[in-house]
C-alpha cells in the first residue's frame, strides 16, 4: 500500500516556475516507478512525465519537454516535478501516481494523490 501527497501547485504567471513534490508513505517506495499527470476542465487526464525505480530512465511528454524536470529521493520517499516556462495550456490538476510498471497509460498505475492545482496565468 502507498499513499500519494501532492503540494506546491498554485498560481503563477506565463514563464514562470513551480516545483511540484508529491510524499509517499511506505517502505515500498523504491520499489515503484513514478508519474506525473494532470487533468485540466473538460479534458481528460493526460501524462506529464515519468520515472524508474532508480530515477536512471525518464520520460516527457512532447508538450513539456525541455521545461519539466522528473527527479526522484527514495531515501526521502519523494517525487518532484519541477516545471518552468510555464504556459497556460499547462494549467489543469497534477497527480502523482505510483505503479509497479513505469507507463504512459494512466491505467497501469495502482495508486494515486488527490492532486494539486496548477494555473498559468497573467
Amino acid at each position: 500500500q502507498v499513499q500519494l501527497v501532492e503540494s506546491g501547485g498554485g498560481l503563477v504567471q506565463p514563464g514562470g516556475s513551480l516545483r511540484l513534490s508529491c510524499a509517499a508513505s511506505g517502505r515500498t517506495f523504491s520499489s515503484y516507478a513514478m508519474g506525473w499527470f494532470r487533468q485540466a476542465p473538460g479534458k481528460e487526464r493526460e501524462f506529464v512525465a515519468r520515472i524508474n525505480w532508480s530515477g536512471g530512465i525518464r520520460y516527457y511528454a512532447d508538450s513539456v519537454k525541455g521545461r519539466f524536470t522528473i527527479s526522484r529521493d527514495n531515501a526521502k520517499n519523494t517525487v518532484s516535478l519541477q516545471m518552468n516556462s510555464l504556459k497556460p495550456e499547462d494549467t489543469g490538476v497534477y497527480y502523482c501516481a505510483a505503479g509497479l510498471v513505469g507507463s504512459m497509460q494512466a491505467g497501469r498505475y495502482d495508486y494515486w494523490g488527490q492532486g494539486t492545482q496548477v494555473t498559468v496565468s497573467s
